[in-house]
């Protein structure tokens, strides 16, 4: 299993940026996937997940009513739109995928690199 991160970049407050986790190398429809983000010196939190199918999603608290985890456009491709950014969202976020929906990177046993998102005040 494969899994490629990518669309971080610098953005303003209350700006907006797309990242994509395009995955490959296993049969999708068994699957979910996640984003998780690691800010510096924090520990890594869970951001949001979603089934393959879309059945299921989940959000974390802080990130509900602002970012959207959905499918690409192109197969086998997650989505993470992240509106009204703040300085807070700030980290290095990470896909991962499993098999079931959480909120703890105890269910994901495949991680992608990182890409980073920084958020200016």
């Amino acid at each position: 299993v494969q899994l490629q991160a990518s669309g971080g970049g610098l953005v303003q407050t209350g700006g907006s940026l797309r990242l994509s986790c395009a995955a490959s190398g296993f049969s999708s429809v068994y699957y979910t996937v996640s984003w998780f983000r690691q800010a510096p010196g924090k520990e890594r939190e869970f951001v949001a997940a979603m089934s393959w199918s879309g059945e299921t999603i989940e959000y974390a608290d802080s990130v509900k009513g602002r970012f959207i985890i959905s499918r690409g456009d192109t197969s086998d491709t997650v989505v993470l739109q992240m509106n009204s950014l703040k300085p807070e969202d700030t980290a290095v976020y990470y896909c991962a995928s499993g098999r079931v929906v959480g909120n703890a990177d105890l269910f994901y046993e495949n991680w992608g690199q990182g890409t980073e998102v920084t958020v200016s005040s």
